[in-house]
């Protein structure tokens, strides 16, 4: 008969440890059964800041366990009876145990400061706080938008960075002198302390928050060193606190510091009850990261199933992206073994901050922190301990391979998956990452050994497959040189000589861009249309409820009095929703396919064009208002940004560009989160290449300093047109540039010194692309049977779709969906 295994929580680690369990149980000795406190499914906790950027929970979720584990969601467990053993939830419900493993995890820490529970103050831990800060972000009245964050370790710049993405501008407190002390030293703290700053966020470094006071609908949060502070939420992140008072309670032996007591088995002072993750208290020691609970998790997994494994002391490194910044730290970070050695690289031009840690004979290495560039943090971390593998500067760099790593050297912190175990994976026939990650777990946790999975297939002679589908076995890059070169004009031509079959979603959107990049005519022209998406195919993005958004072109966001006129009118004829852009311009939304040609043609009339809103091509240009009416400006960036824009505008590509000028260093327009930006100084410009926002942010790198401004456009039509050239497809420009071998260094070679002799050419390329750009719109609405094509039903053309309706949500027009529920007053 099976035993019974009650797991208290069902957060990270405890859904770790049932998956563990039931993985190694293929006997079926244990019957599992789960209790949760929250009401939802379990979720990455660790990834929580991302679930601002769609506000959906799935993204989030964890697999679910198989049908023979039976999880209580929304009743914890409230009493535990360990004589009887059994436990009781907040239902009622009395369940008895043979083992029982606690994962209650942790609880936000609040400073007993006066006001903390004043309403307004909010702690971040859950989807449900995360919940509670949007719904009272979204009752703040426009121009009421400050947020305080106590707390400047990791939890705290998360926070920030969900504030930040809500449209709140944040203040983050920080007792200790720098940023997240825990992770980085000084000197780290120091650059990510300007990085930070320059995202928007204010920061107060080595003072406390005495108070937080009622002002009318605001609070007043009083600081230590005096500074008051006028805000509308309060958002508590100063860390976390062991969640042991239902072990307490129970009579379980509570660690000095909190936690429940366990051993290096993770057994607590009962031999039937057992702790794993922020819980646990593991020989006087408390984990605050989930690397460490799952390797308790699998501790117990092994204990319950016969077998006899320990927890050994916790690989704590971290590897994490806030707001947009790379931070890492691992092993030694703060150099505290008796004569231990620093290399510091400190370029404060780059932005980025590197720190090896070595023994007092250099021979052994012991830690590090890498703030800004955080690259050779997969190579290094499992390097910790070990002799150092060459010189530390070059190790800095990125130089060090994946040979270097020992047979039992950790890949994966996250899952302890070896360099020998990847090996045998690889051995046995896995072929690439995803097949590494499905056999070994490696690269399923934090994600940031992934590139060292890809550098051990490289070097044990794994060839990487770069066919960009099943009917073309070339490359999206080697296919753009076939047709460059060829002067293959169609699909169907380039598919018979050089493919297979019929094509696929994936190859024909692909090939209409690279032939729309080679100038081959408008993208509606005969064959051509067949290959679009949804999208491309009526020159309109579709939205949620089938009609189609209208997104004009606003170069550099400068529009006079006459064309914002057109704008409302055509708005307001056709009951357009409108809704000016955080890339300036105004969207309309809610048009039917019928309707998009005649407003159209009123905004070509008056002189608009395509902004290309739904297209692999140039978006915007973002602006500041430069020198022109800034104080601050020292250039036109205004100017710049036009001229850039309508250089650029049509140009297809393998992903969306984004593009910035910011007319000084404060950097109102955000270059530096755009595909390029171009940041003015008194002697002319900066260029920065490979940043993005979106789920993944990436920060730009700066390619050259102080150029003019001929020299600023001929580096990015090289930039852009070896882009378009070179990178695979659906790839943005942040992820080509961190997949080129060389990196930075070799772009800056290749566009910048023309180490390849093709600079001539990439030129040629962007004058070509300038002289024949034509307005997509324009040239449908001079082609009937383009025009032809926007309708709803082919067989009775101008009906409008009788499945589209809308409702009135603040004056305009949103639309109705079909099974979810309407909310009203947001």
């Amino acid at each position: 008969m099976a035993q019974r295994l009650v797991v208290v929580g069902n957060g990270m680690v405890g859904h770790r440890l049932v998956s563990a369990v039931r993985e190694r149980d293929g006997a079926g000795r244990w019957q599992v059964e789960v209790f949760g406190e929250e009401a939802r499914p379990a979720y990455d906790r660790v990834a929580l800041t991302s679930y601002v950027d769609t506000w959906d929970e799935a993204r989030l979720r964890l697999a679910d366990h198989d049908s023979e584990v039976t999880v209580r969601l929304g009743d914890p467990v409230v009493a535990i009876d360990r004589n009887a053993r059994t436990v009781t939830s907040r239902s009622g419900l009395v369940r008895g145990y043979d083992a029982l493993a606690l994962a209650t995890g942790s609880y936000p820490f609040v400073p007993p400061i006066p006001g903390h529970d004043l309403p307004g103050c909010h702690v971040y831990r859950t989807i449900d706080d995360l919940d509670r800060i949007r719904e009272a972000a979204g009752r703040l009245r426009v121009g009421r938008r400050a947020a305080l964050v106590v707390g400047g370790g990791l939890l705290g710049l998360e926070a920030a960075k969900a504030l930040r993405d809500m449209g709140l501008s944040p203040h983050v407190v920080e007792l200790a002198p720098w940023l997240m002390p825990l992770q980085v030293d000084e000197g780290g703290g120091a650059l990510l302390r300007r990085l930070v700053t320059s995202l928007d966020v204010t920061v107060h470094a080595g003072t406390g928050t005495q108070a937080v006071e009622q002002d009318g609908e605001r609070l007043i949060a009083k600081l230590g060193n005096g500074t008051e502070l006028d805000v509308d939420l309060v958002v508590f992140a100063a860390g976390v606190r062991p969640r042991d008072s239902l072990a307490v309670e129970a009579g379980l032996a509570r660690g000095e510091r909190g936690g429940v007591a366990v051993d290096a088995t993770c057994r607590t002072s009962d031999p039937a009850v057992w702790a794993v993750g922020e819980c646990a208290c593991v020989e006087g020691r408390v984990y605050g990261l989930v690397a460490p609970g799952y390797a308790m998790a699998e501790v117990v997994a092994d204990r319950l199933l016969g077998g006899s494994a320990t927890f050994a002391e916790a690989d704590t490194s971290t590897k994490l992206k806030l707001l947009g910044v790379d931070v890492a730290s691992f092993g030694d970070a703060h150099a505290r073994a008796e004569g231990a050695l620093e290399v510091v690289v400190n370029d404060a031009v780059a932005g980025s901050y590197k720190k090896l840690v070595l023994s007092d004979d250099a021979a052994t290495l012991l830690g590090g922190v890498l703030v800004g560039d955080a690259s050779a943090y997969a190579a290094l971390r499992p390097l910790v301990g070990r002799p150092v593998p060459g010189d530390p500067v070059g190790l800095l760099s990125g130089a060090v391979s994946a040979g270097a790593l020992p047979a039992d050297a950790q890949v994966c912190s996250c899952h302890a998956v070896t360099r020998a175990a990847v090996d045998g994976a690889i051995a046995q026939g896995c072929a690439d990452v995803p097949a590494l990650k499905a056999c070994t777990k490696a690269g399923t946790g934090c994600g940031s050994c992934v590139p060292m999975l890809r550098q051990l297939l490289t070097e044990a002679g794994v060839e990487q497959s770069t066919a960009l589908c099943e009917h073309f076995t070339q490359s999206r890059v080697e296919l753009f040189e076939i047709v460059r070169s060829t002067g293959v004009a169609t699909f169907s031509e380039l598919v018979t000589r050089y493919g297979t079959g019929r094509g696929c979603d994936i190859c024909k959107p692909a090939v209409a861009s690279m032939l729309a990049s080679l100038g081959g005519g408008h993208v509606l022209d005969g064959e051509r249309a067949a290959l679009q998406d949804t999208n491309d195919h009526f020159l309109a993005n579709i939205q949620r409820n089938g009609t189609y958004s209208v997104v004009p072109r606003i170069p550099g966001g400068e529009i006079t009095p006459e064309k914002l006129m057109v704008i409302a009118e055509v708005a307001r004829d056709y009951n357009l929703y409108t809704k000016i852009t955080g890339g300036q311009r105004i969207d309309l939304f809610g048009a039917t396919v019928e309707a998009l040609p005649a407003i159209w043609r009123r905004l070509v009339d008056a002189g608009f064009e395509s902004g290309h809103a739904y297209g692999k091509a140039l978006r915007t240009v973002k602006s500041c208002v430069g020198s022109t009416w800034c104080r601050y400006g020292v250039q036109d960036s205004v100017r710049m940004a036009i001229e850039l824009e309508l250089r650029y505008r049509g140009l297809r590509s393998p992903h969306k560009l984004k593009a910035g000028v910011s007319g000084c260093a404060r950097e109102c327009a955000e270059a530096r989160s755009k595909d390029f930006g171009v940041i003015a100084t008194e002697h002319g410009w900066n260029l920065y290449v490979g940043g993005n926002g979106g789920f993944t942010p990436r920060h730009a790198q700066l390619l050259v300093s102080d150029v003019d401004s001929e020299t600023l456009v001929r580096l990015i039509d090289r930039f852009l047109m070896f882009y378009v050239r070179t990178a695979d497809r659906l790839q943005r420009t942040a992820a080509w540039l961190e997949a080129m071998e060389g990196g930075l260094d070799h772009l800056r070679e290749v566009v910048v010194e023309d180490s390849l002799g093709i600079c001539a050419d990439l030129e040629a390329a962007m004058a070509r692309h300038v002289a024949s750009y034509a307005d997509e719109w324009r040239g449908v609405l001079e082609d009937q049977e383009k025009l032809a094509r926007f309708t709803s039903f082919v067989n009775a053309p101008g009906t409008p779709d009788p499945t589209v309706s809308f409702r009135e949500e603040r004056g305009q027009r949103v639309p109705v969906l079909l099974g979810v529920p309407e909310v009203v007053g947001r």
